[in-house]
Order: C-alpha cells, then structure tokens, then sequence
C-alpha cells in the first residue's frame, strides 16, 4: 500500500472496517480486494468519487438496471464546504445532512455559492438537500423548509408535525418512511411489521407524499447479513407498492452506505448514502453514515 495518507492507525482500521462491510473473518482474495478499496480512499477527491460512480454502475448493472436508475446521496456531515464545492463541480447534486443545524449552514454556505455561479456564468446547477439522520421535532420546521426528500421519518408522531409544518407553508414534502429492518434496539425506525399500517395512516396526510422506505442494515455480520437486511427491506417495499398503498409515487427505495452500497443495489435500493468512500475516513467518524440527535420534547 503506497502514499499511504491516514494520519493514524485507528483511521486505516475505520477504514478497513468499512471496506471489508465491517466483518473481519475474512482472507485471501476478499482480504487483496478489501484493501484495494481503502487504497482508493487515498486518491484525491475525484478519483474516490469516481471510483464510487464506477462501482455503483457496475453494481447497477448487475441488478439488470442501468445506472442512471440508481441516486447518489453524498452524505457531506465529514466533508469540508470547499470539497462539497468541488463535488457540485463534478456534476454531483443530491447531498445528505444528519443534523438539522449542520444543515441549515451548509445550505446558506452553498446558496451563496450557487449565487456567485450565476452571477458569474449566468447559470448554476440545481443542488438537493436530504435529510437523513432523526430529527428534533422543535427542528422539523426547518428541515422541511430547507429538504428535498425527508428520509428519516421514524415514527407517526415525527410524520405528524412534518405534515403540520408543510401545511404552514402550503407545500407539500416528500418523506422516505425509516424501517428498522433489522430489530436492532441501537436503531430508530418503524418495524416491519407495522409498515403497511403506518403508510396507509401517512396517505391521509394531504402534506406529505410518502416517496418510499429508508433502510440500514447491521454494523457487524458483514455482507451475507447487510444482503439479509437489505431483501427484507426490498420485500417491505414491494409489499406496499403491490398493495396500492402510497400510489405511484411510493418509488424510493433507501439503503446502502459506504460499505454496503453494492449489496443493497443488487437487493433493490435505488437510492444509496455514501460518505467515508468518497471523503475518506477519520477516527472521530461514528461507525454510521446515519446520525441521530437526542430528542427533545
């Protein structure tokens, strides 16, 4: 492994961890290709955002999609304003926040930058903001005000102010329904057991357009159990569209993070999160790409 950048050997680890999907009983060839995928972490910016392009078409592909099918959400929480910048520059428009304060700068950051563009060239590329970690509710006003897609929508109550909010400013928004497909008490989300109840109560809700589901799998067990989680999330989906129950628009299936991606594209997901793959990872990193915040009341 040459010009090696990790700044300590709790990072490389972070980063190994990652790339091998967070099992280390592993050898031979997985262990050679784990780490080619944390030497493509020591690239420069575009060459680890091209490597993500590039396996997330091939992963495509293999799933009888075409790539294009398949949405990049970078999650920024780890990237620095100038390398959000660099991303936009290289074509990449949909970016997640975990926290609705990290949000509300990032967006005022990058408005402004998008200003200057136009100023400048006369046009600027069209920017999305996701919200993908456990919201506040006392935030819930801005995160709806400054979200394209609400993808972490973990419970009723949670859906209930989301619908008050958008009402308030006469526009609906579009919500991915959290699962805890996994039954892990670590994790936030409905279970699947009550999904089908919980979107036919989010379909009365004229403010809200339930777009789909958001899923995660485990942080240990490695791929053959992240690929467990990531079907039954497939089946959840599926069992709701075939049902009739959010309507046309019931389209977005979320799962996947940086050392997964591959394997929820191939279960189905359409939509993946990614992060430490394309910014690098660091030791203060938490061990997901979803963060939460404590809840206040």
């Amino acid at each position: 492994m040459q010009n090696r950048s990790f700044t300590s050997r709790v990072e490389f680890l972070v980063a190994l961890r990652r790339a091998v999907g967070y099992s280390w009983e592993i050898g031979g060839s997985a262990m050679q290709d784990a780490i080619a995928r944390v030497e493509t972490m020591d690239g420069t910016l575009k060459e680890r955002y091209d490597e993500v392009k590039r396996r997330i078409a091939a992963a495509a592909i293999r799933s009888g999609r075409k790539p294009e099918q398949i949405m990049l959400v970078v999650v920024s929480k780890s990237g620095t304003i100038e390398q959000i910048r660099e991303l936009i520059s290289f074509g990449q428009q949909d970016f997640g926040e975990n926290r609705v304060q990290q949000l509300i700068q990032r967006v005022a950051q990058i408005d402004e930058h998008l200003v200057r563009l136009r100023e400048l060239r006369g046009q600027a590329p069209e920017v999305r903001w996701h919200m993908i970690g456990t919201i506040q509710r006392n935030k819930v006003r801005k995160a709806v005000e400054l979200s394209r897609l609400i993808q972490s929508v973990d419970s009723l109550r949670l859906a209930e102010e989301i619908h008050v909010q958008a009402a308030r400013r006469e526009q609906p928004i579009d919500i991915l329904l959290e699962v805890n497909v996994s039954g892990e008490i670590s994790k936030h989300g409905i279970t699947g057991a009550a999904v089908r109840h919980v979107v036919q109560q989010l379909d009365m809700m004229v403010n809200i357009r339930v777009r789909g589901l958001m899923c995660m799998a485990p942080l240990v067990g490695g791929a053959s159990v992240a690929r467990e989680t990531f079907d039954r999330g497939f089946e959840l989906f599926t069992d709701v569209r075939q049902s009739g129950q959010g309507g046309k628009t019931f389209d977005l299936l979320s799962m996947g993070m940086s050392g997964d991606f591959e394997e929820a594209i191939l279960a189905g997901a359409n939509i993946v999160r990614v992060g430490t793959a394309i910014f690098g990872a660091s030791e203060s990193e938490a061990s997901s790409e979803s963060d939460t915040e404590t809840e206040i009341t």
